[in-house]
């Protein structure tokens, strides 16, 4: 687990050295009080995010997710639990909305991660790497934040024609939290959240998760971790996918990328045929669709893997576990 926390830690040291803060200028359309809403709500956010307590896409519009994360936050701080951000949640998450909104230059690496997106199982079983479809694309996952939050902060800009070198304004997430080991980690099916909880029964984590729609394919009860694996390769098993109506009769390997069908990290658990793991489209994080696995943003698969190892426990139930003491923070 040591290389991979180097290696993410690394990659984000990166992007805030390539970033600068846009304090006090106008990068909103609308009045003073409008842009100065976004910038405390982006905030809000990207504190959140900071800790591990995932607010969902950051957008500038919290709904459910942040609310959710929030009061969250306060139950383990103590706080009165609303999961609005009052004066008390907002010193205690020290929110900065002069640092909200930063100015970011695009890398070559940023272009060298779009590829080609092939409709069909087999054309994407041919290809070495599975990249997004586009640089807005890119930069939304880098940030953690929707495409149209981009699109909002670059009005009158096309996102996609930039180039290495080029300047574009971004959420300015911030230097997270050093992920802690969590000493178990439980799904709540019902809220859609995984909690990660520490020795101390501590809370260190919180992330939205998507899963199967359908009841008969819920997990139950316990399981625990059997491995992690960063940019996995995917194997598409027909038998798998009745509702897949191409001609394919052996199984095919889907290579990595962020478009991987698993994402950019696989938690692989000890019941047969279950993970947690990314998704390409953190969109629809918080919905049910899923073959049965629990899907996470990218970017939370990635911290909650480096918060797990072999052996750690997963608890699947609709209850909150009243094992949480406290927070870390």
């Amino acid at each position: 687990m040591g290389p991979i926390l180097l290696v993410n830690r690394l990659g984000r040291r990166a992007v805030m050295l390539a970033a600068v803060v846009l304090a006090g200028v106008s990068v909103a359309a609308g009045t003073d009080k409008q842009e100065s809403a976004l910038r405390r709500n982006l905030a809000w956010q990207i504190a959140l995010d900071r800790l591990g307590l995932s607010p969902g896409l950051i957008d500038g519009r919290p709904g459910g997710k942040t609310r959710l994360a929030s009061a969250e936050f306060q139950r383990v701080r103590g706080l009165p639990v609303t999961g609005e951000l009052d004066e008390a949640t907002a010193a205690a998450l020290e929110i900065k909305p002069d640092q909200a909104i930063g100015r970011y230059t695009i890398q070559a690496a940023d272009l060298a991660e779009i590829g080609p997106v092939p409709k069909t199982w087999l054309a994407k079983s041919k290809l070495s790497h599975l990249g997004h479809e586009s640089l807005d694309a890119v930069i939304a996952e880098k940030f953690h934040c929707s495409v149209d939050l981009l699109r909002m902060l670059n009005p009158g800009r096309e996102l996609n024609a930039l180039k290495a070198g080029e300047p574009v304004i971004m959420p300015m997430v911030a230097q997270p939290v050093p992920p802690e080991r969590a000493e178990w980690i439980e799904v709540n099916l019902a809220e859609k959240v995984i909690r990660a909880i520490n020795h101390h029964r501590q809370l260190v984590g919180l992330f939205h998760c998507s899963i199967a729609a359908s009841k008969t394919k819920l997990p139950s009860g316990q399981a625990h971790v059997i491995g992690v694996a960063l940019n996995p390769t995917y194997t598409f098993d027909p038998q798998m996918w009745p509702e897949v109506k191409e001609n394919i009769t052996e199984k095919l390997h889907i290579p990595p990328g962020p478009r991987n069908p698993v994402g950019r990290c696989w938690i692989g658990l000890s019941l047969p045929g279950y993970g947690i793991h990314g998704t390409p489209n953190p969109e629809l994080i918080g919905k049910t669709g899923s073959h049965g696995c629990i899907r996470l943003a990218n970017w939370d698969a990635l911290r909650l893997g480096q918060m797990v190892e072999v052996g750690t426990p997963v608890h699947f139930s609709d209850q909150p576990d009243t094992r949480i003491a406290s927070a870390r923070w």
